[in-house]
């Protein structure tokens, strides 16, 4: 079916898109900048395309040669290039959307895509914040921080933000707008109060005798860019991060009832509502009512409305109608892990690898969490884009943590590195140099393409591997950048847990894998989960809080956790492992 004719404006954006698509690709540089210099003369042309081309005026114009007019014949037929669908054939669509980073141009795109293999956003906002552009030609520490503050920029209205940015602006709302007069109760509902990994908005909820002067506050908040909407109960602004806020105003009565309501999700209200009705109820926003009275029934918590519909109290987080009606009919919940049930860390690194911190400085900062033992596993051989460790990197760098533990004797830290699983789903060093480890973390970094069949092999002889105690990030998926990698994921998990290898819910808040819909699955089936901030900085640690909050969405109690038990009872786990 023939398409419609492309106008001036697409014509020239075509022409622009086949230039860098071409640089992208390596092609011949005279090549792009002849479509370049194509587009900005077509773009400077007072007159009509078509009827310049049908005159053979656009023949004149300098610049615009036989390969740009053959692009603009078929553009004026019916819309479409043929050299632009070739080229967005073997060029990643990602490497287009790094392009508009401010100070990143085609060839260093096509360098991060070369020496890194970056190809999407959030790989190169992964990476440099995993310190690997520091020592990349051409780039350097500076220039890293640069794109990092022109990814926030592009970021700004995408749409959806990662867990931690929105639970960090929840954070800041909640002291601001909580300390304003007349304010009673406040709680953050919607999708960030269920822990999802990424957020759309941040919504809160408000039990005040002055709504009027609550909205107001909200409205003259640093940051606000935008006032979106502005009512008696709801306001809604944009922040000059890019997030959106949504607050809503209730009376205290009316407060629990309005707080399950917006925290949904909306497949749990339903259920919910379809309960109270089967029970002669209605249940809404604004309260539980008799199917004959205007008068809601009267519930002081969250708690008493579950209780009235004969259910036990069901957390936030489990809140999507994926089994916890029939858990909660049972008395069959969970309790499920908290922050202060995890005893240490055990996927961190430091500057033997790729870190920004020393072992001293890790241990420290660990220790003045509260933990007992940090586990450090820097980078293997292979990963060389990460200073990934060679053998006598490894001998030098166990004398100094021996060093450290000498130096703390109510701390430990652990000896491990992250083994890249190769291709053929052998680890990165023979078992002579991962013998002398305490753990191993085990993760793809590699080959992401390779069939799901092959991939999935690769991982399960990697955690068959008695060395292996931890599969690291299971999926590869970076939020927001990219999909994990074609596995056959239940197949893996079912492998790991008979042969009692830990699986990762790597916390860094850009991966969160294992996602929480299979971890459920996964504890079902006997495995541990290991929850690792896999910090590359002091600060990185505290990440630990985001892994935490995904694993309650999943139904981990602390039974299941790795790092939930006491550095004694971890060590017995580590050599039972391996034996």
């Amino acid at each position: 079916m023939k398409g419609k004719p492309a106008d001036k404006k697409t014509i020239v954006s075509t022409l622009e898109r086949i230039a860098l698509l071409l640089e992208l690709s390596g092609a011949n540089p005279f090549k792009s900048r002849a479509f370049q210099n194509g587009a900005r003369a077509l773009q400077s042309y007072e007159g009509d395309l078509a009827e310049g081309f049908a005159s053979g005026e656009l023949k004149k114009i300098k610049g615009v040669g036989k390969g740009i007019l053959t692009e603009v014949d078929t553009l004026l037929d019916d819309g479409t290039s043929q050299a632009l669908d070739e080229l967005e054939a073997v060029v990643p669509a990602g490497l287009l959307e790094i392009a508009k980073v401010p100070g990143l141009g085609p060839k260093r795109v096509k360098t991060l895509y070369d020496k890194l293999g970056i190809e999407s956003l959030g790989e190169l906002e992964y990476a440099c914040n995993e310190n690997r552009l520091v020592q990349l030609d051409g780039f350097g520490a500076k220039t890293q921080e640069k794109i990092l503050k022109g990814i926030d920029a592009i970021r700004r209205f995408s749409g959806r933000h990662l867990l931690s940015d929105a639970w960090a602006t929840a954070d800041q709302l909640l002291e601001t707008i909580g300390g304003v007069k007349g304010v009673e109760k406040i709680e953050l509902a919607g999708s960030l109060r269920r822990r999802r990994e990424t957020i759309k908005d941040v919504d809160i909820l408000v039990a005040a005798d002055d709504p009027a002067s609550v909205h107001e506050a909200l409205t003259k908040i640093d940051g606000v860019e935008e006032i979106i909407g502005s009512g008696d109960t709801k306001t809604s602004v944009r922040l000059d991060s890019g997030i959106n806020v949504d607050l809503r105003t209730v009376t205290t009565t009316q407060f629990p009832f309005a707080l399950h309501y917006f925290t949904g999700s909306k497949e749990h209200n339903t259920r919910m509502r379809q309960r109270a009705k089967d029970r002669g109820l209605k249940l809404n926003e604004y309260g539980l009512f008799p199917t004959d009275s205007e008068e809601s029934v009267d519930c002081a918590d969250e708690a008493a409305i579950f209780e009235a519909l004969d259910l036990h109290f069901v957390p936030p987080e489990l809140r999507e109608d994926m089994g916890e009606f029939d858990a909660a009919e049972s008395d069959d919940l969970p309790p499920l892990v908290a922050e202060d049930d995890i005893r240490g860390v055990l996927h961190n690194h430091s500057t033997w690898s790729d870190g920004a911190h020393s072992v001293r400085e890790m241990a420290e900062a660990a220790r003045a969490m509260g933990f007992q033992y940090l586990g450090l596993s820097d980078h293997s051989q292979s990963a060389f884009y990460a200073h990934g460790l060679k053998e006598d990197a490894i001998l030098r760098q166990h004398e100094e943590i021996d060093e450290v533990n000498a130096a703390m004797d109510d701390f430990v830290v652990l000896k491990g590195i992250e083994s890249d699983i190769l291709a053929d789903g052998s680890l990165d060093y023979d078992d002579d140099v991962l013998e002398r480890m305490d753990f191993v973390v085990a993760s793809v970094h590699g080959h992401f393409g390779m069939s799901r069949e092959d991939q999935t092999k690769r991982c399960i002889r990697a955690v068959q591997n008695p060395y292996t105690s931890i599969l690291g990030h299971p999926t590869g998926r970076l939020l927001l950048g990219r999909d994990g990698f074609d596995i056959d994921l239940r197949a893996v998990i079912e492998a790991a847990a008979e042969v009692d290898c830990a699986l990762e819910l790597n916390a860094n808040p850009h991966r969160l894998d294992l996602d929480w819909r299979e971890l459920r699955f996964a504890t079902r089936q006997g495995a541990r989960i290991s929850i690792g901030p896999d910090a590359h900085r002091t600060e990185g640690l505290s990440d630990l809080r985001y892994g935490v909050a995904v694993a309650r969405k999943g139904w981990v109690q602390a039974g299941d956790v790795l790092n939930a038990l006491e550095l004694d009872d971890l060590r017995s786990w580590l050599r039972d492992r391996r034996a």
